[in-house]
Protein backbone atom coordinates (compact mmCIF):
# COMPACT_ATOMS: atom_id res chain seq x y z
CA UNK A 1 0.00 0.00 0.00
CA UNK A 2 1.30 3.36 -1.01
CA UNK A 3 0.33 6.64 0.63
CA UNK A 4 0.55 10.14 -0.82
CA UNK A 5 0.13 13.56 0.69
CA UNK A 6 -2.27 16.34 -0.18
CA UNK A 7 -0.96 19.85 0.19
CA UNK A 8 -3.08 22.09 2.38
CA UNK A 9 -2.16 24.87 -0.11
CA UNK A 10 -3.97 22.97 -2.87
CA UNK A 11 -7.03 22.56 -0.67
CA UNK A 12 -6.86 26.22 0.27
CA UNK A 13 -6.70 27.32 -3.40
CA UNK A 14 -9.63 25.07 -4.29
CA UNK A 15 -11.67 26.64 -1.51
CA UNK A 16 -10.70 30.12 -2.70
CA UNK A 17 -11.88 29.31 -6.25
CA UNK A 18 -15.18 27.98 -4.94
CA UNK A 19 -15.56 31.08 -2.82
CA UNK A 20 -15.02 33.39 -5.79
CA UNK A 21 -17.59 31.54 -7.86
CA UNK A 22 -20.08 31.72 -5.01
CA UNK A 23 -19.51 35.47 -4.64
CA UNK A 24 -20.16 36.02 -8.35
CA UNK A 25 -23.32 33.95 -8.13
CA UNK A 26 -24.43 35.94 -5.09
CA UNK A 27 -23.94 39.22 -6.97
CA UNK A 28 -26.14 37.91 -9.80
CA UNK A 29 -28.84 36.85 -7.34
CA UNK A 30 -28.75 40.22 -5.60
CA UNK A 31 -29.14 41.94 -8.97
CA UNK A 32 -32.10 39.69 -9.80
CA UNK A 33 -33.70 40.47 -6.45
CA UNK A 34 -33.38 44.19 -7.14
CA UNK A 35 -34.43 44.21 -10.81
CA UNK A 36 -36.91 41.35 -10.72
CA UNK A 37 -35.50 39.87 -13.94
CA UNK A 38 -32.74 37.45 -14.89
CA UNK A 39 -29.23 38.88 -14.62
CA UNK A 40 -28.20 37.01 -17.78
CA UNK A 41 -31.31 36.79 -19.95
CA UNK A 42 -29.65 34.87 -22.76
CA UNK A 43 -28.34 32.12 -20.51
CA UNK A 44 -31.57 31.85 -18.54
CA UNK A 45 -33.98 31.86 -21.50
CA UNK A 46 -32.02 30.16 -24.25
CA UNK A 47 -34.02 30.07 -27.49
CA UNK A 48 -36.88 31.99 -25.83
CA UNK A 49 -34.63 35.06 -25.81
CA UNK A 50 -35.83 35.98 -29.32
CA UNK A 51 -39.33 36.62 -28.00
CA UNK A 52 -37.96 39.02 -25.43
CA UNK A 53 -35.81 40.80 -28.02
CA UNK A 54 -38.76 41.22 -30.39
CA UNK A 55 -40.98 42.60 -27.64
CA UNK A 56 -38.30 45.10 -26.60
CA UNK A 57 -37.87 46.22 -30.21
CA UNK A 58 -41.62 46.83 -30.44
CA UNK A 59 -41.46 48.71 -27.14
CA UNK A 60 -38.72 50.99 -28.49
CA UNK A 61 -40.76 51.64 -31.64
CA UNK A 62 -43.82 52.63 -29.62
CA UNK A 63 -41.75 54.94 -27.44
CA UNK A 64 -40.30 56.62 -30.55
CA UNK A 65 -43.81 57.15 -31.92
CA UNK A 66 -44.86 58.64 -28.57
CA UNK A 67 -41.92 61.07 -28.71
CA UNK A 68 -42.91 62.08 -32.24
CA UNK A 69 -46.50 62.55 -31.08
CA UNK A 70 -45.27 64.90 -28.38
CA UNK A 71 -43.70 67.16 -31.01
CA UNK A 72 -46.82 66.93 -33.18
CA UNK A 73 -49.02 67.87 -30.22
CA UNK A 74 -46.92 70.94 -29.48
CA UNK A 75 -46.94 71.98 -33.15
CA UNK A 76 -50.73 71.59 -33.31
CA UNK A 77 -51.12 73.56 -30.09
CA UNK A 78 -48.96 76.37 -31.49
CA UNK A 79 -51.10 76.33 -34.64
CA UNK A 80 -54.30 76.68 -32.61
CA UNK A 81 -52.82 79.63 -30.72
CA UNK A 82 -51.89 81.34 -33.99
CA UNK A 83 -55.34 80.68 -35.46
CA UNK A 84 -56.92 82.32 -32.43
CA UNK A 85 -54.92 85.49 -33.16
CA UNK A 86 -55.86 85.28 -36.84
CA UNK A 87 -59.56 85.01 -35.97
CA UNK A 88 -59.23 88.07 -33.73
CA UNK A 89 -57.80 90.03 -36.68
CA UNK A 90 -60.73 88.95 -38.85
CA UNK A 91 -63.22 90.10 -36.20
CA UNK A 92 -61.54 93.49 -35.82
CA UNK A 93 -61.56 94.08 -39.58
CA UNK A 94 -65.17 92.98 -39.77
CA UNK A 95 -66.15 95.59 -37.16
CA UNK A 96 -64.42 98.36 -39.11
CA UNK A 97 -66.02 97.29 -42.38
CA UNK A 98 -69.44 97.49 -40.75
CA UNK A 99 -68.73 100.93 -39.27
CA UNK A 100 -67.36 102.22 -42.61
CA UNK A 101 -70.38 101.12 -44.63
CA UNK A 102 -72.23 104.03 -46.18
CA UNK A 103 -69.99 106.72 -44.70
CA UNK A 104 -68.00 109.44 -46.46
CA UNK A 105 -66.47 110.70 -43.23
CA UNK A 106 -62.73 110.94 -43.79
CA UNK A 107 -61.98 110.56 -40.07
CA UNK A 108 -63.88 107.27 -39.83
CA UNK A 109 -62.33 105.98 -43.03
CA UNK A 110 -58.84 106.87 -41.78
CA UNK A 111 -59.46 105.02 -38.50
CA UNK A 112 -60.73 102.02 -40.45
CA UNK A 113 -57.68 102.12 -42.72
CA UNK A 114 -55.34 102.16 -39.71
CA UNK A 115 -57.15 99.11 -38.30
CA UNK A 116 -56.91 97.29 -41.64
CA UNK A 117 -53.15 97.86 -41.82
CA UNK A 118 -52.58 96.90 -38.17
CA UNK A 119 -54.69 93.75 -38.29
CA UNK A 120 -53.21 92.66 -41.62
CA UNK A 121 -49.77 92.88 -40.01
CA UNK A 122 -50.99 90.95 -36.93
CA UNK A 123 -52.57 88.27 -39.11
CA UNK A 124 -49.39 87.88 -41.15
CA UNK A 125 -47.26 87.61 -38.01
CA UNK A 126 -49.58 84.90 -36.63
CA UNK A 127 -49.51 83.02 -39.94
CA UNK A 128 -45.71 83.08 -39.73
CA UNK A 129 -45.65 81.57 -36.23
CA UNK A 130 -42.67 79.34 -35.49
CA UNK A 131 -42.38 76.33 -33.20
CA UNK A 132 -39.07 74.60 -32.61
CA UNK A 133 -37.56 76.77 -35.38
CA UNK A 134 -40.17 75.56 -37.86
CA UNK A 135 -43.02 77.56 -39.41
CA UNK A 136 -46.27 75.85 -38.44
CA UNK A 137 -48.26 77.09 -41.47
CA UNK A 138 -45.65 76.33 -44.14
CA UNK A 139 -46.71 72.74 -44.83
CA UNK A 140 -43.70 70.55 -45.54
CA UNK A 141 -41.64 73.69 -46.34
CA UNK A 142 -41.33 74.26 -42.62
CA UNK A 143 -38.03 76.10 -42.93
CA UNK A 144 -39.51 78.81 -45.20
CA UNK A 145 -41.47 81.86 -43.98
CA UNK A 146 -44.89 81.07 -45.45
CA UNK A 147 -46.86 84.32 -45.77
CA UNK A 148 -45.34 87.37 -47.47
CA UNK A 149 -45.52 90.64 -45.51
CA UNK A 150 -47.67 93.26 -47.21
CA UNK A 151 -45.98 96.64 -47.22
CA UNK A 152 -43.93 99.06 -49.29
CA UNK A 153 -41.41 97.20 -51.45
CA UNK A 154 -42.68 93.72 -50.63
CA UNK A 155 -43.35 91.31 -53.54
CA UNK A 156 -47.04 91.25 -52.64
CA UNK A 157 -47.35 95.05 -52.61
CA UNK A 158 -45.42 95.32 -55.88
CA UNK A 159 -47.71 92.71 -57.43
CA UNK A 160 -50.81 94.65 -56.39
CA UNK A 161 -49.45 97.99 -57.60
CA UNK A 162 -48.47 96.45 -60.93
CA UNK A 163 -51.91 94.89 -61.35
CA UNK A 164 -53.61 98.19 -60.53
CA UNK A 165 -51.40 100.18 -62.93
CA UNK A 166 -52.00 97.66 -65.70
CA UNK A 167 -55.76 97.86 -65.17
CA UNK A 168 -55.74 101.64 -65.13
CA UNK A 169 -53.71 101.75 -68.35
CA UNK A 170 -56.13 99.33 -70.01
CA UNK A 171 -59.01 101.62 -69.02
CA UNK A 172 -57.71 104.88 -70.43
CA UNK A 173 -55.31 105.58 -67.55
CA UNK A 174 -58.28 106.14 -65.26
CA UNK A 175 -57.28 107.41 -61.80
CA UNK A 176 -58.27 105.37 -58.79
CA UNK A 177 -60.43 108.23 -57.49
CA UNK A 178 -62.39 108.16 -60.75
CA UNK A 179 -63.20 104.44 -60.65
CA UNK A 180 -66.83 103.68 -61.30
CA UNK A 181 -68.67 100.92 -59.49
CA UNK A 182 -68.49 98.77 -62.63
CA UNK A 183 -64.75 99.32 -62.99
CA UNK A 184 -64.22 98.46 -59.33
CA UNK A 185 -66.16 95.23 -59.78
CA UNK A 186 -64.21 94.40 -62.93
CA UNK A 187 -60.87 95.05 -61.22
CA UNK A 188 -61.73 92.95 -58.15
CA UNK A 189 -63.27 90.02 -59.99
CA UNK A 190 -61.01 89.76 -63.04
CA UNK A 191 -57.68 91.11 -61.81
CA UNK A 192 -57.43 90.66 -58.04
CA UNK A 193 -59.30 87.40 -57.69
CA UNK A 194 -56.88 85.37 -59.85
CA UNK A 195 -54.00 86.86 -57.87
CA UNK A 196 -55.38 85.52 -54.59
CA UNK A 197 -57.57 82.56 -55.49
CA UNK A 198 -55.72 81.43 -58.62
CA UNK A 199 -52.17 80.66 -59.65
CA UNK A 200 -50.96 84.18 -58.82
CA UNK A 201 -50.98 83.31 -55.12
CA UNK A 202 -48.06 80.86 -55.05
CA UNK A 203 -44.66 82.46 -54.79
CA UNK A 204 -45.92 86.03 -54.59
CA UNK A 205 -48.16 85.93 -51.55
CA UNK A 206 -47.27 82.54 -50.08
CA UNK A 207 -44.10 80.46 -49.99
CA UNK A 208 -45.78 77.56 -48.19
CA UNK A 209 -46.30 74.09 -49.59
CA UNK A 210 -49.85 72.83 -50.02
CA UNK A 211 -48.64 69.44 -48.77
CA UNK A 212 -48.83 69.23 -45.00
CA UNK A 213 -46.57 67.36 -42.59
CA UNK A 214 -47.53 63.70 -42.24
CA UNK A 215 -46.93 62.06 -38.86
CA UNK A 216 -47.23 58.40 -37.90
CA UNK A 217 -49.16 58.66 -34.64
CA UNK A 218 -49.58 54.91 -34.14
CA UNK A 219 -48.24 51.74 -35.77
CA UNK A 220 -51.18 51.76 -38.21
CA UNK A 221 -52.17 55.43 -38.50
CA UNK A 222 -50.63 58.39 -40.33
CA UNK A 223 -52.30 61.82 -40.27
CA UNK A 224 -51.59 65.45 -41.21
CA UNK A 225 -50.27 67.40 -38.23
CA UNK A 226 -49.85 70.84 -39.78
CA UNK A 227 -51.62 73.32 -42.03
CA UNK A 228 -50.50 75.93 -44.57
CA UNK A 229 -51.22 79.44 -45.84
CA UNK A 230 -52.46 78.17 -49.20
CA UNK A 231 -55.84 77.30 -47.72
CA UNK A 232 -58.92 79.12 -48.99
CA UNK A 233 -59.44 80.82 -45.64
CA UNK A 234 -56.08 82.58 -45.69
CA UNK A 235 -56.40 83.55 -49.37
CA UNK A 236 -59.87 84.99 -48.87
CA UNK A 237 -58.79 86.96 -45.80
CA UNK A 238 -55.77 88.44 -47.55
CA UNK A 239 -57.87 89.44 -50.57
CA UNK A 240 -60.52 91.03 -48.35
CA UNK A 241 -57.97 92.98 -46.34
CA UNK A 242 -56.01 94.20 -49.35
CA UNK A 243 -59.27 95.38 -50.95
CA UNK A 244 -60.18 97.21 -47.73
CA UNK A 245 -56.71 98.71 -47.36
CA UNK A 246 -56.16 99.81 -50.94
CA UNK A 247 -59.63 100.39 -52.43
CA UNK A 248 -61.65 102.05 -49.65
CA UNK A 249 -59.88 105.38 -49.59
CA UNK A 250 -61.74 108.65 -48.90
CA UNK A 251 -60.94 110.08 -52.34
CA UNK A 252 -62.93 107.35 -54.12
CA UNK A 253 -66.54 107.88 -55.10
CA UNK A 254 -69.11 106.58 -52.66
CA UNK A 255 -70.39 104.05 -55.20
CA UNK A 256 -66.93 102.66 -55.97
CA UNK A 257 -65.97 102.54 -52.30
CA UNK A 258 -69.20 100.77 -51.32
CA UNK A 259 -68.60 98.25 -54.11
CA UNK A 260 -65.14 97.58 -52.70
CA UNK A 261 -66.52 97.38 -49.17
CA UNK A 262 -69.18 94.85 -50.18
CA UNK A 263 -66.57 92.71 -51.92
CA UNK A 264 -64.27 92.94 -48.89
CA UNK A 265 -67.07 91.85 -46.56
CA UNK A 266 -67.96 88.91 -48.81
CA UNK A 267 -64.39 87.65 -49.02
CA UNK A 268 -63.82 88.28 -45.31
CA UNK A 269 -66.77 86.09 -44.33
CA UNK A 270 -65.48 83.33 -46.59
CA UNK A 271 -62.04 83.78 -45.06
CA UNK A 272 -63.43 83.49 -41.53
CA UNK A 273 -65.27 80.29 -42.47
CA UNK A 274 -62.07 78.86 -43.95
CA UNK A 275 -59.98 79.77 -40.91
CA UNK A 276 -62.56 78.18 -38.59
CA UNK A 277 -62.35 75.04 -40.74
CA UNK A 278 -58.55 75.08 -40.37
CA UNK A 279 -58.97 75.20 -36.59
CA UNK A 280 -61.48 72.34 -36.71
CA UNK A 281 -59.12 70.18 -38.78
CA UNK A 282 -56.26 70.86 -36.38
CA UNK A 283 -58.58 70.08 -33.46
CA UNK A 284 -59.48 66.73 -35.03
CA UNK A 285 -55.77 65.98 -35.46
CA UNK A 286 -55.16 66.85 -31.79
CA UNK A 287 -57.91 64.47 -30.76
CA UNK A 288 -56.53 61.64 -32.89
CA UNK A 289 -53.03 62.14 -31.47
CA UNK A 290 -54.41 62.06 -27.94
CA UNK A 291 -56.35 58.86 -28.67
CA UNK A 292 -53.25 57.32 -30.28
CA UNK A 293 -51.17 58.14 -27.20
CA UNK A 294 -53.72 56.46 -24.96
CA UNK A 295 -53.63 53.37 -27.17
CA UNK A 296 -49.81 53.36 -27.16
CA UNK A 297 -49.74 53.63 -23.35
CA UNK A 298 -51.99 50.59 -23.10
CA UNK A 299 -49.82 48.65 -25.56
CA UNK A 300 -46.67 49.58 -23.64
CA UNK A 301 -48.21 48.28 -20.40
CA UNK A 302 -49.21 45.03 -22.09
CA UNK A 303 -45.77 44.52 -23.65
CA UNK A 304 -44.02 45.25 -20.37
CA UNK A 305 -46.24 42.63 -18.72
CA UNK A 306 -45.26 40.07 -21.37
CA UNK A 307 -41.57 40.90 -21.00
CA UNK A 308 -41.81 40.50 -17.25
CA UNK A 309 -43.54 37.15 -17.70
CA UNK A 310 -40.65 35.99 -19.87
CA UNK A 311 -37.70 37.53 -18.04
CA UNK A 312 -39.09 37.78 -14.52
CA UNK A 313 -37.63 35.70 -11.71
CA UNK A 314 -39.47 34.09 -8.81
CA UNK A 315 -38.59 36.36 -5.86
CA UNK A 316 -39.23 33.61 -3.30
CA UNK A 317 -36.99 31.13 -5.07
CA UNK A 318 -34.31 33.74 -5.66
CA UNK A 319 -34.40 34.78 -2.01
CA UNK A 320 -34.03 31.16 -0.90
CA UNK A 321 -31.08 30.60 -3.24
CA UNK A 322 -29.46 33.81 -2.01
CA UNK A 323 -29.87 32.77 1.62
CA UNK A 324 -28.45 29.31 0.93
CA UNK A 325 -25.52 30.82 -0.94
CA UNK A 326 -24.75 33.20 1.90
CA UNK A 327 -24.71 30.28 4.30
CA UNK A 328 -22.42 28.34 1.97
CA UNK A 329 -20.03 31.27 1.71
CA UNK A 330 -19.93 31.68 5.47
CA UNK A 331 -19.08 27.97 5.84
CA UNK A 332 -16.37 28.37 3.18
CA UNK A 333 -14.87 31.27 5.10
CA UNK A 334 -14.82 29.15 8.27
CA UNK A 335 -13.22 26.14 6.54
CA UNK A 336 -10.65 28.32 4.82
CA UNK A 337 -9.66 29.89 8.12
CA UNK A 338 -9.24 26.45 9.73
CA UNK A 339 -7.19 25.12 6.80
CA UNK A 340 -4.90 28.11 7.02
CA UNK A 341 -4.24 27.19 10.66
CA UNK A 342 -3.03 23.67 9.73
CA UNK A 343 0.71 23.43 10.24
CA UNK A 344 3.08 20.68 11.41
CA UNK A 345 4.72 23.26 13.59
CA UNK A 346 1.60 23.35 15.74
CA UNK A 347 2.03 19.68 16.51
CA UNK A 348 5.78 19.59 17.13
Amino acid sequence: MKTSFVSNLAVQNAMRLTLQQSQLEMMKLQQEMTSGVWADTGTALGSTTSRSVNLKAELDRLKNIKDTNSLATQRLSASQGALSTMRTSVEEIRKQLISAKGTDDKGKLDVAHTTFVTQLSAFTAAANTQFNNEYVFAGVNSDVRPLTDYGPGSPAKVAFDTALSTFQAANGNVALKDFTSAQMTDFINNTLQPMFLGSGWDGTWSQASSDNIQTRISPNEVIETSSNTNTTGVRQFMMATVIATELMKPELSTAARDTALTAAQDHLEKGLTGIIQMGAQIGVAEGRVKAANTSIDNQVKLINTHILDIEGVDPTETSSRLTALKTQIEISYTLTARIQELSLINYL
